[in-house]
């Protein structure tokens, strides 16, 4: 019986030579997407650069106050305190469920993601009439923005006849950030993608009765 022919050991010169080729491979996709990283960066840094060398005097009055009136989410509180009041059951539960993408959304970017990436606020070149005072904590991703986006995201997709001005003005907190010197446009990208991400899984899990304007027993029970 003739002996098979053995194995290469796993030491031998064309193991050697698929390790150098797989480490020289994974080096190199390792760079590419640095360099892409820093690329993208750097238009980042150019765009925030833009807008900051930019300015209409109603925007200079305008965008600070916005930009702080959404500090610890007051201007999406005072808003679902309007729905509350004045938008019946389907208003109330709109305001529960758009609070709820809040207070998770704001958790999610304040306490996790920003510690993951640590991102230095803007250096600045924003007229200092307009520019706010720099937040200590990671400027990735901008909290402001996902919490817009969360309470908007919610909202206009319950009471659709609000999508447009929830969103126009989700979308202009968001512009303030950069306007008033505090993020970079990335940041405030990531944020947007964030808030609507957990606002998209809220609705997705909210009881579909409540939702509906009624109660929990309003929902049609599985397999009827």
């Amino acid at each position: 019986m003739t002996p098979s022919p053995p194995f290469p050991e796993s030491g031998g010169p064309e193991s050697s030579e698929g390790n150098r080729e797989a480490a020289f491979d994974s080096g190199r996709d390792a760079g590419t997407n640095a360099a892409a990283l820093e690329e993208a960066l750097e238009a980042d840094e150019a765009l925030f650069r833009a807008i900051a060398g930019w300015h209409a005097p109603i925007l200079d009055r305008i965008m600070p106050s916005l930009s702080n009136a959404a500090n610890k989410s007051v201007l999406w509180i005072g808003t679902a305190s309007l729905l509350a009041v004045f938008g019946g059951k389907r208003g109330r539960w709109a305001a529960v469920e758009g609070l709820v993408a809040v207070g998770i959304t704001s958790a999610t970017a304040n306490l996790a993601a920003k510690h993951l990436v640590n991102r230095p606020r803007p250096t600045s070149g924003v007229p200092e009439h307009r520019r706010l005072a720099q937040p200590e904590s990671s400027s990735f991703p901008s909290g402001h923005t996902a919490s817009a986006a969360a309470f908007s995201g919610v909202v206009g997709q319950e009471i659709p006849i609000l999508y447009v001005p929830v969103t126009a003005l989700a979308s202009a907190v968001g512009f303030s950030r950069v306007y008033t010197g505090v993020h970079y446009p990335g940041d405030v990208l990531a944020g947007w993608a964030l808030g609507r991400l957990i606002a998209g899984s809220v609705r997705t899990i909210w009881p579909g009765g409540w939702r509906a304007g009624g109660t929990p027993s309003d929902r049609p029970s599985r397999g009827n």
